[in-house]
């Protein structure tokens, strides 16, 4: 599954209402409401989570992978050592890196491409992605019907 930096992953498209998803991906495994009381959805083969943000009509706004198949600028990218990784997407926009720790887990967030890459004992175990803000501080989405 390809990860589309600034755009979503795979078919997922930042926009796309849940039916979207749905007619791409059947109903979810799983799915229930966040702290935010926004709407997510799980996908178990896909090993993805979605999350359909409510004060945005429930559009597509972020999406956390695990799978082994997550692929960026046409290399894997989870189970890699996380400097390989970044070493490799710093010549594609991807120079800026924040570093999270939280326990035996580091976050390392790309805002220019709001994407994070989360990591146990130096391995990518994680990417999340989410929709980007524009300079109008509005959600930029990519989803056109």
């Amino acid at each position: 599954m390809k990860i589309n930096s600034k755009t979503g992953i795979d078919k997922l498209i930042f926009g796309m209402f849940q039916k979207d998803v749905e007619a791409l991906y059947g109903k979810p495994n799983k799915s229930f409401k966040d702290e935010d009381d926004n709407t997510v959805y799980q996908y178990n083969e896909q090993k993805l989570r979605l999350t359909f943000y409510k004060e945005e009509n429930f559009k597509l706004g972020y999406i956390v992978g695990s799978s082994q198949d997550l692929s960026l600028f046409e290399k894997k990218v989870i189970g890699r050592n996380v400097v390989e990784v970044q070493k490799e997407l710093n010549t594609k926009d991807f120079a800026k890196w924040e570093k999270e720790e939280f326990d035996t887990l580091e976050n390392y967030f790309n805002e220019s491409n709001w994407m994070i890459l989360q990591t146990e004992f130096n391995d990518v175990v994680k990417v999340e992605v989410g929709a980007i803000i524009n300079d109008k501080d509005e959600f930029d989405w990519k989803f056109k019907k």
